[in-house]
């Protein structure tokens, strides 16, 4: 007896794709349920098929941290980073006197989720469920501090905007200094380490735009507001990123890449340290110039 009666399966992104595990093969299945959805049940069984994929755990991995031997000229000056997070909003549909609550920044109604992913596009960590008016800021102090929340090792780190504090375990750009990358196009080159810092780290925190950018082109019920109950809707947004993970680390060639603009376990280890709070550190801003400087400097003798 099939297991799954209530979907329709396509399998366009699964062409060419060996699997060899029970894990693999659930994934197989289910590749672009999401597109393609014969429902002839309730939403309680749409859950359990959701938690079926949510359980599958291993595609959410530590990311390595970069290392003395990365040659990709976006990531090798961070050293010790495990790659970028940032906040994406996700319409959904809520009752009438829910959705102040869940009305964002730019008047839609929605959530806020956390997204964290390494330096090859594969999410690491992801939380969704709260609010579109709540701040990134706070979205991420809850991820820190949960119980099985995000963990981040002592000396290592993320690079994020500045909706976010540039503090222990958190890299964030120079305020108030050019940042973004339309803004270094031409003949507009960096003036002083702080603008050289910003670009180097605009081109490599790029990377979450993008796995944000291909998530929502691959999945189209996360586009628009679906008629799911939010609970329903926050694991779709989850299992839709177990999927995008599975996709990316199975094929040779992400087929929905290149449609892209071109690019301008051991938490359980007692004797690793890992962030614990999410403030503003002055040794952490200390730290930053000392590598805004070097990098700087090493681009100006060589020019």
């Amino acid at each position: 007896m099939d297991p799954y009666p209530i979907i329709r399966i396509r399998t366009r992104f699964a062409a060419g794709v060996s699997f060899r595990t029970e894990e693999q093969t659930l994934l197989r299945r289910l590749p672009e349920f999401l597109f393609e959805m014969d429902i002839r049940e309730e939403h309680e069984e749409i859950l359990l098929v959701l938690e079926e994929i949510i359980s599958i755990s291993k595609y959410f991995l530590m990311p390595k941290p970069i290392d003395e031997g990365c040659t990709d000229v976006r990531w090798k000056v961070f050293k010790g980073c495990l790659g970028a997070l940032d906040g994406t909003y996700v319409k959904v549909r809520v009752a009438q006197e829910d959705k102040v609550r869940y009305r964002n920044r730019k008047g839609d109604i929605s959530v806020n989720v956390l997204g964290v992913c390494d330096a090859s596009m594969c999410f690491s960590y992801v939380l969704t469920g709260w609010e579109g008016s709540a701040a990134d800021s706070r979205v991420l102090r809850d991820a820190v501090c949960r119980p099985n929340g995000l963990r981040i090792p002592d000396g290592n780190y993320y690079l994020c905007d500045n909706g976010y504090t540039n503090g222990e375990g958190f890299l964030a750009p120079y305020r108030s200094v050019r940042y973004h990358l339309d803004e270094w196009d031409g003949n507009n080159a960096p003036q002083n380490y702080k603008e050289f810092f910003n670009m180097k780290h605009a081109k490599a925190r790029n990377v979450i735009e993008r796995s944000f950018g291909l998530l929502k082109s691959r999945w189209g019920i996360l586009r628009t507001s679906s008629h799911y109950p939010i609970k329903v809707h926050n694991r779709i947004i989850m299992a839709c990123c177990l999927l995008q993970n599975f996709i990316r680390k199975e094929m040779a060639v992400d087929p929905l890449e290149t449609r892209l603009p071109p690019i301008h376990n051991p938490t359980n280890d007692p004797e690793l340290r890992f962030i614990e709070s999410v403030e503003t550190s002055q040794q952490w801003v200390s730290w930053r110039d000392d590598i805004a400087r070097a990098m700087y400097d090493e681009w100006r003798s060589r020019r």
